[in-house]
């Protein structure tokens, strides 16, 4: 069986995810949430014309040579001059505050004298100097958040300010995780001869997180086909959207995964890439449920999370940010194989901008690595190795 292209896997991939659905929410409870419906203004802000600080609103014809202007009033915020400020008059006014009628300019009170209920300004006045325009932050009508958007600290203030209370985001994906293996203990047990320490699906729980509901962690099945059956159809049976096994991705006679799947009822799409780390790698469906079966090695896990299982979570949640990044190389890259290669990089910020620094480590099991990686070089197909400056396309590891 031929290696299917990375790119070709991708594209069969996302034509199973289904399309967005949203839940509302509360603006409290939307952070890191994506945005299904746009955030569109439905008043304008400020409302009134309002001061952009402390001091005293005129018309900047009125300060003239020798001028001296009567207060007539106060203007606060929460509490505006219902008068009109008219030939010689001035009101007193605050930062927030609406501008009078008849006021076109504020002076700040560093500026201003006050005597005998009079003020003078020791500068000259700026026609419509420190007053904020109605709708000079937004109109009536405008989209203030684009729909596909995360949601952060700064598209969550503007909603308020909007008057949203409420936004209609995707629903995220129930997702479950099983490790397989004889060889596997987890962290904190003794390790016994021929074993390992389980640590893929503590990498991929936090990895996937961030896009879903909740991620239940089933812990490991033996390479055991009665165990293994039995640990499937028990995550199956609370219909999970998206199950992710790590572990006898492969064919041999041990990697009796896939064999599994088929028998519960899996269709398989696809269980070979042409993509260095990370060949092994099957995809399929049951029912509603996206089937990930990602190889064991821990970098490969990783990596095939990355490059294939986090299009998919974007694509569930509508999330339109572009994923990649090009970014130039501090140091050159060897000449690659006939499979892409993710390679692990660091991420060096230089007085001239930011560089991809190439991790020379590409073994499937070396944790440490990635560990020091930020972004993931994409090295084409038969790539002849580029020098460093070359313009190089990334991934970042822990981006949305």
């Amino acid at each position: 069986m031929s290696l299917l292209p990375v790119d070709d896997a991708i594209g069969a991939i996302l034509q199973r995810v289904p399309a967005p659905t949203g839940d509302p929410v509360s603006l409290a409870d939307a952070a890191g949430r994506i945005l299904l419906e746009p955030v569109i203004a439905t008043h304008d802000q400020p409302p009134f014309n309002a001061s952009a600080m402390d001091g005293y609103a005129m018309r900047a014809a009125d300060v003239v040579a020798g001028h001296r202007l009567a207060l007539i009033g106060t203007s606060q915020a929460g509490a505006g001059f219902s008068g009109t400020v008219g030939a010689g008059q001035a009101v007193r006014i605050f930062t927030g505050a609406p501008v009078p009628a008849g006021a076109d300019t504020v002076i700040m009170q560093e500026e201003a004298v006050v005597e005998d209920g009079h003020v003078s300004f020791t500068a000259p006045a700026r026609l419509g100097h420190s007053v904020r325009p109605l709708g000079n932050d937004f109109a009536r009508g405008q989209v203030l958040v684009d729909a596909g958007t995360r949601l952060g600290a700064m598209q969550l203030a503007v909603a308020a300010a909007a008057n949203v209370a409420t936004l209609f985001v995707a629903r995220r994906p129930r997702v479950a995780l099983l490790a397989t293996g004889d060889e596997l203990v987890l962290p904190g047990q003794p390790l016994g001869a021929d074993q390992i320490v389980a640590s893929n699906s503590f990498g991929l729980r936090p990895l996937l997180a961030r896009y879903a509901a909740d991620v239940a962690d089933h812990g490991i099945a033996r390479d055991d086909r009665d165990e293994l059956r039995g640990k499937l159809a028990a995550i199956f049976a609370e219909e999970p959207d998206i199950l992710v096994t790590t572990g006898g991705a492969s064919v041999g006679d041990h990697d009796i995964v896939q064999e599994i799947l088929l028998e519960l009822g899996v269709t398989l799409d696809f269980w070979r890439i042409n993509m260095r780390p990370g060949k092994p790698l099957m995809f399929g469906t049951r029912g509603r449920t996206l089937v990930f079966g990602l190889p064991g090695n821990p970098v490969s896990a990783m990596v095939t999370a990355i490059v294939f299982i986090k299009p998919a979570l974007r694509r569930w949640l509508g999330h339109t940010e572009p994923a990649t990044w090009r970014l130039p190389l501090a140091g050159p890259t060897p000449p690659n194989t006939a499979r892409r290669h993710f390679m692990r990089a660091q991420l060096r910020h230089t007085t001239t901008g930011p560089e991809l620094l190439p991790i020379s480590q590409t073994d499937s099991g070396h944790t440490s690595s990635l560990a020091h990686a930020d972004m993931l070089i994409i090295q084409p197909e038969h790539d002849p190795g580029q020098p460093a400056g070359t313009i190089v396309e990334a991934l970042e590891i822990e981006a949305f």
